[in-house]
């Protein structure tokens, strides 16, 4: 493994010269479980598995965003055993071993470890990108401008990019990026970047309504969405000096991975168990001082709940979102989803209001609009019953 250098002390990258398309690379992170989606969601296809808006699941539609950056056989797919023969299924073209398995999750910080271990296995000068699989992005072309921008700052100098969104209200489910105002110049001899990037300053976790309606007045706040980008060398330096034992097992993941997956399988089901859980926002992104924050001007959703459906599906005059044969009598505000395969008829709601009613064909979810978050509690007691565990 190429040695970690040290981070520089300012946040300018020094020239370098252009990445070569074939020396990026694309980490998507595929193995949540989507809770708060279910019924639609389950254990074996969760909610970046399944089609809820156009027809494609949220993971095909997150490697068709990517392919005009990078070509398919670099685009890494993070998940576990229980996903992975889906995830091969709907990506088909996606080379064999570019779908990851994780023996256990172990947070983010875990995975994005094992995905630089493997980039660098194949180039320790290459530069990747880490996205989730589950984000709503309908401006492609925006977001592809922003992504280039960033592997192309990522790959000259030791810097790490991240993409914040610009919000558009005091969201309090998101958490936050505060920024300098002064935008960076470009680096040396390079062209201006269509991207405007700020030195970040420090990352926010997510705020009560009234911090959150100062953040968005102030002007110098992102939404933090998870998505970043570095070169190979930079990555494994932020790890070495902030988490040198998850920096550590990167190393014996590079050198297990340059024989071959059998030998990185190996390895995996032997140390994977006993790997600290941490979040990558938590272990390097709040120490890091060598952070750039991308301005991501583009329309984007997280969709981290039923009631977020209601943004991307049109309303009626009582504003109920409805996805199937819908009818009703003083309702308002609702979100319905038919995700039955057979014996569809039409729901019929009376004097509902604000609530959640999703059917499959073999369960049926009704829930207030603003306790959509306990479903996760509602499925962690479906998984302890014997005989409703199958619906998990």
């Amino acid at each position: 493994m190429a040695k970690p250098k040290k981070a520089p002390k300012s946040t300018k990258p020094a020239k370098s010269p252009k990445t070569p398309k074939s020396d990026r690379y694309v980490i998507i992170m595929a193995g949540g479980r989507g809770e708060r989606f279910w019924p639609v969601s389950r254990e074996a296809t969760p909610k970046q598995l399944i089609t809820l808006l156009g027809g494609r699941s949220f993971l095909q539609q997150a490697v068709d965003r990517v392919l005009p950056l990078v070509p398919i056989e670099n685009i890494l797919i993070i998940t576990n055993a229980v996903q992975a023969p889906t995830v091969r299924k709907q990506l088909p073209k996606l080379p064999k071993e570019n779908v990851i398995a994780e023996p256990v999750g172990r947070d983010t910080c875990a995975a994005v470890a094992l995905g630089a271990a493997i980039v660098g296995a194949r180039s320790t000068t290459a530069v990747m990108a880490v996205l989730p699989a589950d984000h709503v992005i309908p401006e492609e072309k925006k977001f592809q401008q922003v992504l280039g921008d960033a592997l192309d700052l990522a790959s000259r100098g030791q810097v790490i990019v991240t993409i914040g969104i610009k919000p558009t209200g005091p969201e309090t489910g998101y958490g936050y990026i505060r920024h300098d105002l002064t935008a960076l110049p470009p680096p040396a001899g390079v062209k201006p970047y269509k991207t405007t990037f700020f030195k970040a300053e420090q990352f926010v976790e997510k705020p009560v309504l009234e911090k959150a309606i100062e953040y968005v007045s102030a002007g110098n706040y992102r939404w933090n969405a998870g998505m970043f980008v570095w070169s190979f060398v930079t990555v494994t330096n932020g790890l070495e000096t902030h988490q040198p034992e998850m920096n550590a097992a990167c190393h014996r993941w590079f050198a297990a991975a340059t024989k071959g997956t059998k030998a990185l399988d190996r390895v995996l089901a032997k140390e994977y168990p006993d790997i600290r859980k941490i979040s990558i926002d938590f272990a390097l992104m709040e120490k890091a001082h060598n952070v750039v924050v991308a301005d991501g001007s583009f329309e984007w959703d997280d969709l981290g709940a039923w009631p977020a459906l209601a943004r991307h599906v049109k309303q009626d005059a009582e504003g109920n979102a409805a996805v199937g044969e819908f009818l009703h009598v003083d309702s308002a505000r609702n979100v319905v989803y038919d995700a039955r395969t057979k014996n569809r008829t039409p729901i019929t709601l009376v004097g509902v209001k604000d609530s959640i009613i999703v059917l499959t064909d073999d369960s049926t979810l009704v829930a207030a609009k603003s306790e959509s978050q306990k479903i996760k509690e509602l499925v962690k007691k479906l998984a302890a019953d014997p005989k409703l565990k199958k619906l998990v």
